[in-house]
């Protein structure tokens, strides 16, 4: 029985220490990075702080006064931008953040595809 007792004791302080672990935290990424504008290639995205934003592609000859809107909100690493259609549909797009800082912006979607930009003056 002691045996047994030490076993659960040890299970119970190690889920501890593992809880409490930087491994296992979600991480937060401060919000009042993200407003301004970012590319990847052709790719562009403007993030105001007003949790509006646009996103367009020079590639498919879309300039910025065509961008599509959405609005974006930003919760620990998990960033939301609901896409707003002309014809009045939102499509909401989920991506988790890996870097956020002064002059990059990294992200990838659930199915594998992963973006990176860079901070435009």
């Amino acid at each position: 029985m002691k045996k047994r007792s030490l076993i659960i004791l040890i299970c119970i302080v190690t889920a501890f220490c593992f809880d409490s672990c930087d491994l296992f935290q979600r991480k937060k990424f401060d919000e009042s990075l993200l407003p301004g504008h970012w590319q990847s290639g052709t790719l562009h995205e403007r993030y105001n702080a007003d949790g509006s934003g646009y996103i367009w592609d020079t590639a498919d000859d879309v300039t910025e006064e065509e961008a599509q809107p959405f609005n974006w909100t930003l919760t620990d690493a998990t960033l939301t931008q609901n896409h707003l259609m002309e014809m009045g549909g939102i499509v909401p797009k989920t991506y988790t953040l890996t870097t956020l800082n002064a002059t990059t912006l990294s992200y990838h979607d659930n199915y594998g595809k992963s973006y990176t930009f860079t901070k435009q003056p």
